[in-house]
């Protein structure tokens, strides 16, 4: 899935009527001319598929899945085109008004409402309803799909903000790990006081930071969830950020880099040409705030890496989300192009990524006890992380992916900038955000 630090690590029909069947469309409506998607050629039906190329190992299981699915539909041929990152939403939503786009695509979680408010999107309510039922997926996931009792698109997964660790660097300064379970999870008290301790001086020079990663606000807003705080009204049609629980979590992370020179700014790993999880690897950092799809590179690079629940302020808590999986409103192959956003949320398919560590479960049957021997791998999944896997399960749903303006993670961006970079307070910050978002969600 796309992350969504940059992120962003994206679903009908075994009953299906007439008029989305793969002929006889009404005009306008599925099979309409202009479509430019898969056709049909001998009995077989082939579905273009483009998708964006996140890792090496997502497009590779994406390829392997695709030929399961081919073996198991013989009629269906799926071209699969992924496509770089960098500018994925626009080039589809372009291709979609255009009437060029692929059948079935992958589609950014915080873009699926959006996307959905211009129409371009298939109704596969109809073709779920028969096949699957929102109680099957966990709460963040069925939150997200679900947009007033209609589903639009169908995930494959769920990924959320955890901390890891060095456990080495932990042994060498003498200080106890992080918690795995998140009713023992660290207060923030008791990880600024980690952090400080594991930060390291030469001289005047920080050769080892305690942490790093909550300025990312992907990160930042579990931390304010966890504050009893939140990002939107309650009906989120409106930005309800400047509360005293966003300015506390706000004001502590800035605290942790500035006031307790425990963290380096994101521009530090620039400047020595590090990623995050090589600063974690080389022990230049103790601690990292990432997505939980992090932990399928972090699995292979050779140190003592643990995972645990993010410090907490009221209590434990992170967020889930992850891409779902759409057909164009004005695809000519509706029912296969179901058939495939079935197969993407199919354990079969959703397990060799869990295994690796990229992804965590969106259905609830593999949070059972039987269901997680399926997916455990004790070479990938680091000691104690079964003491965590609630936490994914329970997770709140990512606020963005519900609302239907995604310009408001932008003016986030340009604000907290302000906020980690220019000396802007955290009041005017939260304060700008909030009236600067809503002038957004009003439109």
């Amino acid at each position: 899935m796309r992350k969504l630090h940059t992120v962003s690590t994206v679903l009908l029909c075994s009953v299906f009527t007439a008029a989305c069947s793969g002929g006889g469309s009404p005009a306008g409506g599925p099979g309409s001319a202009g479509d430019k998607g898969g056709g049909t050629a001998g009995g077989v039906v082939t579905l273009k598929f483009m998708g964006w190329e996140a890792s090496p190992l997502e497009t590779k299981s994406v390829k392997k899945g695709l030929e399961a699915f081919m073996a198991k539909h013989p009629n269906i041929k799926v071209e699969y085109q992924p496509v770089p990152n960098t500018q994925y939403s626009q080039k589809l939503l372009t291709m979609l008004a255009g009437g060029a786009a692929p059948d079935v695509f992958f589609l950014g979680s915080t873009d699926y409402r959006a996307f959905q408010k211009r129409d371009v999107l298939l109704d596969l309510t109809s073709m779920f309803k028969a096949d699957m039922s929102l109680d099957d997926f966990i709460p963040s996931s069925a939150q997200i799909m679900d947009i007033g009792g209609k589903i639009y698109g169908v995930s494959s997964c769920t990924v959320s903000p955890v901390l890891y660790y060095n456990k080495a660097v932990f042994d060498k300064a003498k200080v106890p790990y992080p918690p795995s379970d998140p009713a023992k999870a660290w207060t923030w008290e008791e990880f600024l006081d980690a952090a400080k301790k594991l930060t390291v001086k030469e001289g005047d020079k920080v050769v080892q930071y305690g942490a790093f990663g909550l300025e990312n606000f992907y990160m930042t807003s579990a931390q304010i969830l966890s504050n009893g705080g939140q990002l939107f009204s309650s009906d989120v049609t409106k930005m309800a950020i400047n509360t005293p629980e966003a300015q506390e979590v706000l004001q502590s992370i800035y605290d942790l880099r500035v006031k307790h020179g425990a963290a380096p700014t994101a521009k530090t790993l620039e400047s020595i040409g590090m990623k995050a999880n090589q600063m974690l690897q080389t022990g230049k950092v103790a601690m990292a705030v990432d997505g939980s799809w992090a932990l399928q590179e972090l699995a292979t690079m050779g140190f003592p890496v643990g995972v645990a629940a993010l410090p907490k302020f009221k209590e434990a808590v992170t967020h889930g989300q992850a891409h779902v999986h759409a057909a164009a409103a004005k695809t000519k192959h509706p029912k296969e192009a179901w058939e495939l956003v079935k197969f993407l949320s199919s354990e079969e398919y959703q397990i060799d990524n869990i295994k690796e560590g990229l992804w965590m479960p969106n259905r609830k049957s593999l949070y059972t006890e039987e269901g997680v021997k399926k997916w455990y791998n004790a070479s990938v999944h680091p000691e104690g992380f079964q003491s965590l896997v609630p936490y994914f399960k329970e997770a709140r749903a990512f606020p963005f992916p519900l609302i239907t303006q995604n310009k408001v993670n932008d003016i986030i961006t340009e604000e907290t900038d302000k906020l980690w970079y220019s000396g802007q307070s955290v009041a005017d910050t939260l304060k700008n955000i909030e009236s600067r978002s809503n002038v957004e969600l009003a439109k």
